[in-house]
């Protein structure tokens, strides 16, 4: 059987990154994809290297163009960006969960009924695994806050207790 698809934004490569998990993340049994143009406008200057970790660059169909235009038109006020809109017609797309922490994202994915985990379901999912240890998780969590990213860091506590247990 092969792996399950999961459609990412580039939010929750990044959080990855910034926390020192972005390789870990790619052990999972997992194939992990973005639209093809927000690699190129977002990540490749900064992470070239992603498609040769096993990042799947993914294009949208013509019927999925369209869709990605009303979910434009639909959610400008919301202020989700258009790479954030082509990830979320993406899974609308593969009918794969979409990976994201931006919560204008959330809003619009609850909305448009896709399925949707952000960072804390990834590393509870490389936890799980056996890919990472509580300890990495935990330092990983911290190089996350140091830098700044928008967790929900009273759930990220809880799931730490979860894990030492």
């Amino acid at each position: 059987m092969p792996a399950r698809l999961l459609v990412s934004d580039a939010n929750i490569i990044i959080d990855m990154n910034t926390g020192g998990l972005l390789r870990l993340m790619f052990q999972l049994d997992a194939t992990f994809a973005v639209p093809d143009t927000l690699f190129e406008e977002e990540l490749r200057a900064h992470h070239p290297e992603l498609p040769r970790l096993g990042l799947r660059l993914l294009e949208l169909r013509e019927e999925t163009v369209v869709y990605a235009e009303r979910l434009v038109e639909k959610y400008r006020g919301l202020g989700a960006s258009i790479n954030d809109l082509l990830a979320l017609a993406l899974a609308w797309q593969e009918k794969c969960p979409l990976l994201t922490g931006d919560s204008r994202l959330r809003t619009a994915g609850q909305t448009e009924g896709v399925d949707l985990h952000g960072s804390v379901w990834l590393i509870e999912q490389m936890r799980q695994a056996g890919i990472i240890t509580v300890r990495q998780a935990a330092a990983g969590y911290e190089k996350m806050c140091n830098a700044g990213r928008r967790l929900p860091w009273d759930e990220i506590e809880k799931q730490l207790r979860k894990f030492k247990k």
